[in-house]
């Protein structure tokens, strides 16, 4: 699976959320604010995070997350030590 395939529908489902439990105007921006994040953490663009299947797990880690803290944005002071690990695996931006 690539990042570019992950879908709202597929979003819920991992985060164990029934059809009319949630609307996509809820889980769309979780999506859209992970994948920024994924870029901005990396230096990937959107292309260059489709060669990599394990972003597909960053991005619903972090959206459960999110989902979970009822936020729009990733806490870079307390991300979780997987999503950690797999981005810094694949960080151009060594700045």
């Amino acid at each position: 699976m690539k990042v570019s395939e992950i879908t709202v529908e597929k979003v819920a489902k991992y985060l164990r959320l029934e059809e009319g439990e949630y609307t996509e105007d809820e889980i769309q921006p979780l999506i859209d604010v992970s994948k920024a994040f994924i870029r901005s953490y990396t230096g990937l663009d959107d292309e260059a995070m489709d060669m990599h299947e394990d972003f597909v797990i960053v991005v619903y880690i972090l959206c459960q997350d999110m989902y979970d803290n009822r936020t729009l944005y990733v806490d870079k002071s307390n991300l979780n030590k997987v999503v950690e690990t797999i981005l810094d695996m694949h960080c151009v931006n060594l700045l």
